[in-house]
């Protein structure tokens, strides 16, 4: 509702948990709740954001879904145009709030917003960031854990899509604060969540991000719906605060940033290695599908910095031989074929090379790339390098389909001190989860031509809630991959062997 030369209807200003007026002693003493008074809303606002859930979401669909409620207005406006819309749907809506703990009302806004979602027929579930907070960075340490504690909470209740309430307005700052050094994603409108492992097989949908905030807030006006105004978002110690007056006060944001990059119909093939260990891609591929093969073949969560993409985009696309070692992933061309998975020595160096302890009847996951899962105790996972010898001749088959470099980097499961290691997925169970979180980074491109993956999914990519639950090449093993058979033969050298003259 702010912004130069703006009417705001008339307020009533209400601290939390009390019902008098505001006065000027106490301005500095945290946020209010703000409520509108008179009617207002933009045209249009509730079928435009209907249409965008229409288009993404399932409807009469056991899944709940989840949205993010900060109570501010945003996310208040959120709440009620996608309760009006799970209302007509059949869909349970939950909306999740996180207590960051960072300022003295945190526990009355969490309090309001189990109030608001109540009032709407949603239900609540809180999530409070506890331990200690660091003493610098605190910005981006609040949106990892915000974000970590959301998808726990979606996990929990069975929902892969979280709505999120970010605006146009978010993008125009997001934009102006990387410009001034900031390391801010771009915001999509479906992406996957950025936390990992935590975030896997969950998606992020923005469906106000043409909208503005200022509409947003004339469209609860006439729903005659408060909000929480956060004092940290005027505070200009913070660079948002500083770059949102930037914007109020006439800064403008370049059109073609606010677009986003864009391309021109890229179509990338990849081949998924057998047990997770990683992929095989062309030379030609855009810079950000790149550092998407990079982060999924690692397991990590931390993108290579950009000069050092750059530098390898550029390398592979000269057609030199390539070996390099980048975000934790090794790189390895062969021809016009590049070999893409984990580093073995990254696990040495990172001091996860001993063996992790596997809890019966608990899917956990090892080195950002598998989930496994044990119904036994006494069963512990393990990379492969340094007890390959010990494998079983069947098993040390199977690691002669992968590059020598990358077998070290396999997965082995070892029961006690005294059974000999197997190959993950011979025990138990094992998703390996790099080939669908690079297919969920990919759907979730926002570019003016749409990427086309091939290679990962016979069904096609995820851009829909629906096509969350579609098969993915390379999750699990294969049926053939431990069949142990003395003449075995792939399905393409079995064909070839049925066409001989008989």
């Amino acid at each position: 509702m702010r912004g130069p030369g703006r009417i705001q209807p008339p307020l009533r200003r209400v601290r939390l948990g009390l019902s008098e007026e505001r006065g000027d002693a106490d301005r500095d003493r945290g946020p209010l709740l703000l409520i509108p008074e008179g009617p207002g809303g933009p045209d249009g606002l509730t079928a435009r954001v209907a249409a965008r859930l229409d288009a993404r979401l399932s409807i009469d669909v056991e899944a709940p879904l989840a949205l993010a409620l900060s109570g501010g207005g945003d996310s208040l406006a959120l709440l009620h145009l996608a309760a009006d819309w799970a209302r007509t749907r059949r869909r349970k809506l939950v909306a999740v709030t996180v207590d960051h703990g960072l300022n003295p009302d945190s526990a009355g806004w969490s309090r309001t917003c189990a109030a608001a979602a109540k009032a709407v027929g949603a239900e609540w579930v809180g999530r409070v960031w506890e331990g200690d907070k660091p003493s610098t960075g605190i910005a981006a340490a609040a949106r990892r854990a915000r974000h970590g504690l959301l998808a726990d909470a979606a996990r929990d209740m069975g929902a892969s899509v979280i709505l999120m309430a970010h605006t146009r307005d978010d993008v125009g700052e997001g934009e102006l604060m990387r410009a001034q050094g900031a390391t801010l994603g771009r915001l999509r409108e479906w992406s996957p969540s950025p936390v990992w492992p935590e975030g896997r097989g969950l998606m992020l949908f923005r469906p106000l991000l043409d909208e503005s905030r200022a509409g947003l807030r004339d469209y609860l006006t006439g729903r005659s719906a408060g909000w929480i105004d956060d004092p940290a978002n005027d505070d200009p110690r913070h660079l948002r605060a500083r770059v949102r007056r930037a914007m109020a006060e006439g800064a403008a944001v370049e059109s073609s940033l606010m677009a986003g990059p864009t391309t021109g119909g890229d179509v990338v093939e990849v081949e998924v290695l057998p047990l997770g260990a990683g992929f095989v891609v062309g030379r030609d591929l855009p810079a950000e599908v790149l550092a998407a093969v990079l982060l999924c073949a690692a397991g990590t969560d931390r993108p290579p910095r950009g000069d050092r993409l750059a530098g390898l985009v550029g390398r592979l696309r000269s057609g030199e031989a390539v070996s390099a070692v980048l975000a934790g992933a090794r790189v390895e061309t062969d021809g016009e074929r590049v070999f893409i998975g984990r580093e073995p020595g990254e696990l040495k160096r990172a001091g996860d090379d001993g063996p992790l302890s596997l809890v019966p009847g608990q899917a956990q996951v090892w080195d950002g790339r598998v989930e496994l899962g044990v119904a036994e105790e006494g069963w512990s996972v393990a990379p492969a390098a340094g007890r390959m010898s010990r494998l079983s001749p069947a098993d040390r088959a199977v690691l002669q389909r992968l590059p020598a470099w990358a077998r070290g980097g396999v997965p082995v499961l070892m029961r006690d001190e005294e059974t000999a290691p197997v190959l993950a997925g011979r025990v138990g169970t094992a998703r390996f989860l790099a080939p669908r979180r690079l297919l969920l980074a990919i759907s979730g491109r926002r570019m003016g031509s749409e990427t086309t993956i091939r290679g990962l999914s016979p069904e096609g990519e995820t851009t829909q809630e629906r096509g969350l639950l579609n098969a993915v090449h390379g999750e699990t093993p294969t049926t053939d991959l431990f069949s142990d058979l003395k003449d075995k033969t792939t399905p393409r050298n079995k064909a070839s062997e049925d066409r001989k003259p008989k």
